[in-house]
């Protein structure tokens, strides 16, 4: 399946693209250089805008390289791009790892996947059916 997303891309920034044919994500670049303390998260900018049709969202998520790598992860991972919004596409990158990382402008440090997206009509009931899990949390399932 493919849709039209329309985008206007900053001067100087990079069109984002699929690395092979098999890929799921946009690889996403950065616009500007980013310098990383251990520990220190930082909002990031892409330099792109984007018109995500109706019933659809862009996921941001992080590459495992540069997670294998230098320890550098998303925050909020995945995170939505909602279809209304237009402002830039930003990612909140953390460097878990142990030394100052360097990044620089037109580095691929994110990737988008455009995904469709079913809305909910909530019903208010009194209570709900029963399942085997039923109210078992975190871990109810055992680690095998």
């Amino acid at each position: 399946m493919t849709i039209e997303v329309p985008i206007v891309v900053a001067e100087g920034c990079s069109l984002p693209k699929y690395q092979t044919s098999g890929a799921a994500g946009l690889d996403l670049c950065l616009a500007e250089d980013v310098e990383l303390e251990p520990m220190q998260r930082s909002v990031v900018p892409t330099g792109i805008r984007l018109a995500i049709p109706e019933g659809y969202e862009g996921q941001v998520r992080p590459r495992s390289g540069l997670a294998a790598r230098q320890g550098i992860a998303m925050v909020n991972s995945p995170g939505t791009i909602d279809s209304d919004y237009r402002g830039e596409v930003q990612l909140v990158l953390i460097n878990f790892g142990s030394s100052v990382v360097k990044l620089v402008k037109g580095e691929r440090v994110g990737q988008i996947v455009f995904c469709p997206v079913a809305r909910a009509q909530l019903l208010l009931v009194d209570s709900l059916d029963e399942t085997e899990r039923n109210e078992g949390g975190f871990g109810s399932t055992g680690r095998r």
